[in-house]
């Protein structure tokens, strides 16, 4: 999502991400950017990190054993990523995000991959317990550089309406 310059005074602009419940509309691509090229210093900081201590993802001689004859990057990278890269234009103005599901691992992802996302909006509606919010569902894919899908997931987050945002309330 390219930055919307607000004015907030005299000769002076703030950027503001993300869109507002009425900005979706069911069909919508968004294709995110920059992409994320993975090192395996990423692969193996994030699997420690996290307690996964699986040797496919953090020991290169067993990993080199394996089917894929090298290390594998940690899944839960790979969806905290691809994640991250679509909240600028899907969730960067969400109240909340209400759940994920239908996380598909297509393809394995390496260090030294580089990856890319984009978002479908599938649905949205009005919430039935906040007048001036929406639920919006999307289905992010994950596409290495070659084109290759890699990932899909389906998620919703609960979206303000225009002028009922925090950057609204706040004058942020």
């Amino acid at each position: 999502m390219v930055a919307i310059a607000k004015q907030v005074g005299e000769k002076r602009y703030r950027e503001s991400y993300g869109r507002y419940f009425e900005d979706f509309e069911v069909g919508h691509v968004y294709e995110h950017r920059p992409g994320r090229t993975i090192t395996e210093s990423d692969n193996i900081q994030f699997s420690l990190l996290t307690m996964n201590h699986h040797p496919l993802h953090c020991d290169a001689a067993f990993a080199q054993k394996s089917e894929f004859g090298k290390p594998v990057v940690n899944s839960g990278l790979t969806v905290a990523i691809v994640l991250g890269m679509s909240v600028a234009d899907v969730s960067q103005k969400a109240v909340a995000n209400l759940g994920w599901k239908e996380i598909n691992l297509l393809a394995p992802v390496f260090p030294g991959d580089t990856i890319y996302a984009e978002s479908e909006v599938l649905e949205k509606r009005q919430s039935r317990s906040r007048p001036n919010h929406g639920i919006v569902t999307v289905r992010t894919t994950g596409k290495k550089a070659d084109g290759s899908i890699f990932m899909t997931f389906v998620r919703s987050a609960l979206i303000p309406m225009r002028g009922h945002g925090v950057e609204d309330a706040a004058g942020y």
